[in-house]
């Protein structure tokens, strides 16, 4: 059966080519997915093959490119491969994309998820001129019944003059129901609470909603999300799993924490899903989680019966779990609830529920000072993603990392972070496969001094203890937060010129 029951868009229904064409140079374009679920499959490679035409024309075309996180090589990478945007925003992991953005190629906006959807709204980003999103279905009034990831799609279906479905028949028709999309969100001065009170609380409709007259087009596609495998937790991963796990231990016997925990939020990667392991072996009952991506581990927590419910705003799955649950879904539903990005990243909502997040972190720097998004200062990763809205926000935040990289040539605690996404103020807890740093109500001397002790590589504590008891002793009216300004980056530069640290 046709997945488009609504007579006036059905008959919108063309090629991806047909499609592609309302989009021109210098459009700024606003498409669906969240972390590799629930882009559009079709239209970018359509607009990729215009972009190729026009350049071999001798014509500029370029698009401003929105989402609501990274997407994958149909979208993200074909786009890049064909030199087709200019600038792009607000976050992404592919490595055609990433390439363009470092060689300065497209301009590259990198704010946190939380932000995206209201400063478009505010009109810092300009016009939104086309809006292309993928839905599992249309109903017969109208409504969309969104997929594997909501993400911005209902700001972009809001925002548009010209809106392009994609309807997916991948995504299984009984997603109906697993969304909760708030339409509450006003310009200052008008704005109200965000009245969430708890994890699975609906505060929304169930449904996308958008203004038939915009639809230009309409494209059936039947293509998977991005899924891909994760590796085996290797043992650094399972050692910051342990450590993390026994610290909320001790928070509970502390009397700081309940035995369910808060709601947690991990973010994507191995080393957080070593943590949901750990977890999944543990005591912990009942637990609940207020995310922004379902991994696979959350899916293994909720299958054994840890995991009570868990708010997101998208899947993150590798294509063996993508598969088990689109068999199983029905056997989810009441247990997973996905949001728009806004509420699943909203500021409000993260510190009234006391979130716990876990965020993984390139290095961080003796006082705590963190850095997520960048390669030795200069060459952006993917970005800051949703991490910032979660750890200034949250009740505990823990960043995470090996605490050494390239067999031992770079470490991950270093003198002075090269790029700093969260600062000394907003970090609480560092973990490492060495050890567990809490600092919580410690002065920048005391923090330096337990992170070198507890996070750093034997191989480079020593180096770092000296450090800090030299920039102490050769600055005696600055103690507070002592550095030797001609080495605080030298260890980066050593890399670049040496090879290692």
């Amino acid at each position: 059966m046709s997945r488009i029951t609504c007579p006036d868009l059905s008959s919108k229904v063309v090629t991806a080519d047909a499609a592609a064409v309302h989009i021109g140079h210098g459009d700024r374009v606003a498409m669906s997915g969240f972390t590799g679920s629930g882009y559009p499959k079709a239209v970018p490679g359509a607009i990729a093959e215009q972009a190729r035409t026009e350049h071999d024309q001798g014509r500029d075309f370029g698009i401003e490119l929105w989402t609501g996180a990274s997407t994958a090589p149909e979208l993200d990478g074909v786009l890049a491969e064909a030199n087709a945007v200019s600038k792009r925003l607000p976050f992404q992991s592919d490595p055609a994309m990433r390439k363009s953005i470092n060689s300065g190629d497209t301009e590259y906006v990198d704010t946190h998820l939380s932000h995206s959807a209201q400063q478009a709204w505010f009109g810092f980003y300009g016009n939104l001129d086309v809006a292309v999103v993928e839905v599992a279905a249309i109903l017969p009034n109208g409504l969309l019944v969104p997929g594997s990831s909501v993400g911005n799609s209902k700001t972009w279906l809001d925002l548009a003059d010209k809106v392009i479905l994609e309807v997916n028949s991948w995504h299984p028709r009984a997603y109906e129901g697993f969304h909760d999309v708030y339409y509450g969100t006003r310009r200052p001065p008008e704005r109200l609470p965000i009245q969430l009170l708890e994890p699975m609380q609906r505060i929304g409709d169930p449904y996308l909603r958008v203004d038939p007259s915009k639809v230009v087009a309409v494209v059936e596609t039947t293509a998977p999300d991005r899924n891909l495998a994760f590796k085996p937790a290797d043992e650094d991963s399972k050692a910051i799993a342990s450590h993390l796990v026994d610290f909320l231990r001790h928070e509970i016997q502390a009397d700081r924490l309940p035995p369910e925990l808060l709601p947690l939020q991990s973010g994507v990667g191995n080393v957080a899903n070593a943590v949901m392991g750990n977890l999944a072996d543990s005591e912990f009952e009942g637990l609940t989680a207020y995310t922004e991506v379902i991994q696979d581990g959350m899916l293994d927590l909720i299958d054994n019966g840890k995991l009570a419910s868990v708010s997101a705003t998208a899947f993150s799955l590798s294509a063996e779990r993508a598969a088990d649950f689109n068999e199983n879904i029905e056997s989810y539903k009441g247990r997973i609830l996905l949001r728009t990005q806004e509420m699943s990243n909203h500021p409000e909502a993260i510190r009234r529920l006391g979130v716990i997040a876990i965020n993984g972190m390139v290095e961080a720097d003796i006082y705590g000072n963190v850095n997520s998004t960048h390669v030795m200062g200069s060459s952006i990763i993917n970005g800051i993603g949703g991490s910032g809205d979660f750890a200034r926000n949250a009740y505990l935040n823990f960043f995470v990392s090996n605490s050494m990289a390239k067999d031992g040539a770079i470490s991950s605690i270093v003198p002075f972070a090269s790029h700093i996404d969260h600062t000394e103020h907003d970090t609480q807890i560092l973990v490492t496969e060495q050890g567990l740093a809490d600092l919580r109500g410690l002065s920048p001397v005391a923090r330096a001094r337990k992170i070198i002790a507890n996070c750093a590589h034997p191989s480079y504590r020593d180096r770092l203890g000296d450090y800090l008891d030299r920039a102490i002793a050769e600055n005696p009216n600055g103690r507070h937060t002592p550095h030797l300004l001609g080495e605080a980056l030298s260890w980066h530069g050593n890399f670049q010129a040496n090879g290692s640290m």
